[in-house]
């Protein structure tokens, strides 16, 4: 037996827009709180996209530096995010660094040298899919560093960020956070799909074994780089549109453009 849905004039108005028409239209069966609910994330991600050129001129008027770092478990949603965030803000003021792994001569220099030669000119913004934190989980748990490697950048990541934000620097550091169950069925959905099949890599292929050593890792990396400088903001990526929007919202709130 059907419920009767009753419906306000604002959410019937976003149902007749373009967005709302897509969301009821583009599956055969038609199912008007689902429809309801993409058509609103449709909306305040607009929304909040406007306000994200809004606060990108101001870093260029008034030759700010800003450097978000994204974390979170493999599938976590973090490039997704990155990419709502971008998609409509100038292309020639700010850059994503997604960093392969280091070279030969990069493995030889201090551990930030590489991230360093990436940070923001002034009037720019970077975004750090995975970032110098790479050293404190993921290195470590794949055995990609040594102990020693791993306390050096332990013992000097919250004088580097304090650095960083002494300098007029914005620091904002995101960990999107899943549920072990999350990460398996988005795992399956990356490997049934030849579009995403590209990926899945042999990381992200032990990631569910290796679980709670990751959350061994994760935990002490929050007790010690959880500074007043630079705090965590750990957002609950279970669902992917609430994340993206929570991340925008926080970036928004973090930086006083007019």
């Amino acid at each position: 037996m059907m419920t009767k849905q009753t419906l306000t004039e604002e959410e019937v108005a976003m149902l007749n827009s373009k967005q709302g028409l897509y969301a009821l239209l583009r599956n055969k069966n038609t199912d008007i709180s689902k429809a309801l609910e993409e058509t609103k994330y449709a909306f305040n991600l607009r929304n909040q996209q406007e306000e994200l050129i809004k606060l990108q001129h101001w870093v260029i008027k008034e030759n700010k530096k800003v450097v978000v770092l994204f974390e979170g478990r493999d599938a976590a949603g973090k490039g997704g995010a990155i990419r709502r965030i971008t998609q409509h803000i100038n292309p020639r003021h700010f850059k994503i660094v997604a960093l392969n792994i280091p070279t030969s001569d990069e493995r030889h220099q201090w551990f930030f040298q590489r991230y360093i030669n990436e940070l923001p000119k002034p009037g720019e913004i970077v975004f750090f899919d995975r970032s110098w934190y790479n050293r404190a989980v993921v290195e470590p748990v794949n055995g990609f560093c040594t102990e020693t490697e791993y306390n050096t950048f332990m013992s000097q990541v919250n004088n580097f960020e304090k650095m960083l934000t002494q300098s007029d620097t914005y620091l904002i550091k995101f960990y999107f956070s899943i549920s072990k169950q999350e990460q398996a069925r988005r795992f399956k959905e990356i490997k049934n799909s030849p579009l995403k099949q590209w990926k899945m890599t042999p990381v992200d292929e032990k990631a569910q074994a290796l679980w709670d050593e990751y959350t061994a890792y994760k935990t002490k990396m929050f007790a010690e780089t959880d500074t007043e400088h630079a705090p965590w903001n750990i957002i609950d990526a279970n669902k992917k549109s609430t994340a993206r929007l929570e991340a925008i919202s926080h970036i928004l709130k973090s930086i006083p453009y007019k």
